[in-house]
């Protein structure tokens, strides 16, 4: 009787093996996908939220991400960092990128156009909706958050508003620089910093919007936040990577981008 025994036990073999069958690349048919996105940290809350929902389409691709300066994270890239997407708070990293060699030339896309505003909480005696931008002229004013221009687009754009608006020589020996824009943002919200210049789509964030008050610095104060987004090229998969950032400039990406402050191409 041990024959019959010995058959169903290959049988049993057989089908396990059968449901792990491989796929072309040397996968499993029923691993997932999975994609790496390095992102600008004025997109921290935004993405999640497309993540979130694209996820939940697509539950075969695993989306993970960290966030960062845009500066920081072309440096990491440039050295090959283990990602495959990169969302920029500019439009000039990702195509550096593409110059070096490190990204895929047909992948480079425009999601998104970032704006920025003077925030203080609520606590804060300086009624930044009246005063505009001399708000950071108050005499209350010791601390004036703002991410760092050296590897930060959001500083760079603070900067320039502030030139703009004349009074760039007046306030520079009062800043404090985040490391990036949602640094900077929590610099401000923590009491770190008086007052600071953060991305819209911070200060329309659950965590923010509710705690503090803040003044829309005009777009004509500085050149454009165009922001873009490249794969990698040592992307894992880029086929889910394409999906993924095709999802972002797709309709419902940008329903949740425009809902954060983004203006979009095209409009």
């Amino acid at each position: 009787m041990a024959l019959p025994r010995l058959a169903i036990a290959l049988v049993t073999v057989a089908f396990a093996l059968l449901g792990c069958e491989q796929k072309p690349g040397g996968g499993t048919a029923h691993t997932s996908a999975s994609v790496r996105i390095a992102a600008a940290a004025d997109l921290k809350f935004a993405l999640d939220d497309v993540i979130a929902t694209f996820s939940a389409a697509h539950p075969a691709i695993n989306v993970s991400v960290s966030y960062g300066s845009s500066g920081n994270f072309y440096s990491q890239l440039s050295n090959k960092a283990p990602f495959d997407l990169f969302f920029s708070a500019d439009i000039e990293y990702p195509r550096k990128l593409i110059d070096a060699g490190h990204a895929i030339p047909d992948s480079l896309f425009d999601y998104a156009i970032g704006q920025i505003v003077i925030w203080v909480r609520n606590d804060s005696s300086v009624d930044v909706g009246s005063l505009g931008a001399q708000a950071l002229n108050h005499p209350s004013i010791r601390k004036i958050a703002v991410a760092n221009p050296a590897h930060a687009p959001y500083g760079r754009a603070a900067i320039a508003a502030l030139t703009s608006l004349g009074i760039h020589d007046q306030v520079k020996d009062r800043f404090v620089f985040g490391e990036n824009i949602a640094q900077t943002a929590q610099f401000v919200e923590s009491g770190a910093a008086d007052i600071g210049i953060v991305a819209l789509s911070l200060a329309l964030a659950p965590s923010m919007r509710d705690k503090g008050r803040f003044w829309l610095i005009p777009l004509d104060m500085y050149p454009p936040l165009e922001q873009g987004g490249v794969i990698l090229s040592w992307a894992a998969d880029r086929a889910a990577a394409r999906q993924f950032a095709s999802y972002v400039t797709a309709p419902e990406g940008r329903a949740i981008l425009k809902s954060y402050g983004f203006m979009l191409p095209g409009e």
